[in-house]
């Protein structure tokens, strides 16, 4: 069980990072599809960055930077261009697919050493529960903290609360002197940020090693993530470590004494996603989205 509760922890990380920076996306008003393709992204180029520096720390940059770099682009077509949202973020999931791997072919095979945990095991207390909580690596704290900052800020500061109001009315907001295109960049580009820091883990810490679309609809399972948790960064957590759960059964079902077939639990995390959103679609819990979610704003018309 120990075990379980520690690749759970482990296996939630990304999709914590990625979910938690679309939260503040779609608050803006702003749904991005493309969380797949800016976490290959950044998966690539934290892993290409590491192998030749040695530092998992410039790779995080590196990978934080392509899903900055990968966001712009979509703002820049999404809403500088006002393009259809939700065809511009395909069409950045397929683009950052084939770039990747265009980019990763020359770094298949390669192995770097993963982060390490914050505490020694020599340090840590001889409780297996608190060796489990305490024994992880710095990004799963930090992916945490993340969310309930992002918590703190869309609920208890001016600026956040400023950003939900242009996710629900975009002209009034405009109306009354609120920057809708400048908050919203803001937004797109601080969730391409934590998508490019999902992908980064994917390669430095979950493999730790580079394979071609080593996401695994990762992404996508992220977006249902967020409806699932009503855009709350706090469910977003509680929503992360559910879904990693149920993506493990496949590899623990015959640890726990299972009689299903393999190829079934495989499906677990899709089929659960799905569930999830049929579910929230019948109990009306989409009313929580901002009203604008999708929506383009152009305020010269």
């Amino acid at each position: 069980m120990e075990a379980f509760i520690a690749s759970m922890i482990v296996a939630a990380t990304p999709l914590l990072l990625a979910a938690t920076g679309e939260v503040v996306a779609e608050r803006s008003g702003v749904l991005n599809l493309g969380l797949e393709g800016m976490m290959l992204l950044g998966a690539v180029a934290a892993f290409a960055v590491t192998l030749s520096t040695g530092s998992s720390a410039l790779g995080f940059v590196a990978g934080a930077g392509a899903g900055v770099g990968a966001a712009a682009l979509f703002a820049l077509v999404a809403l500088g261009f006002t393009a259809n949202q939700a065809a511009s973020g395909l069409a950045l999931a397929i683009f950052g697919t084939g770039v990747s791997g265009l980019i990763g072919q020359g770094y298949v095979g390669n192995a770097i050493d993963p982060l390490a945990p914050v505490l020694a095991a020599e340090r840590l207390p001889d409780d297996p529960a608190l060796r489990v909580i305490l024994g992880q690596d710095a990004m799963v704290y930090f992916a945490l903290l993340l969310a309930v900052c992002v918590w703190f800020y869309l609920t208890r500061t001016r600026s956040g609360l400023k950003l939900r109001a242009i996710g629900d009315d975009a002209e009034s907001a405009h109306a009354v002197g609120l920057k809708v295109l400048g908050s919203r960049t803001a937004a797109v580009l601080f969730g391409g940020a934590c998508a490019g820091l999902a992908g980064a883990y994917l390669s430095l810490v979950y493999t730790p090693l580079w394979g071609e679309n080593m996401t695994a609809g990762r992404g996508w399972i992220a977006l249902a993530l967020v409806v699932f948790a009503g855009w709350g960064p706090i469910r977003v957590i509680f929503g992360a470590y559910l879904f990693a759960a149920a993506s493990l059964s496949q590899f623990y079902g015959g640890a726990l004494g299972l009689s299903i077939p393999s190829q079934f639990l495989a499906m677990t995390p899709y089929l659960a996603t799905i569930l999830a959103l049929v579910v929230i679609s019948a109990a009306g819990a989409r009313r929580n989205a901002p009203a604008m979610l999708g929506l383009p704003f152009r305020p010269d018309r």
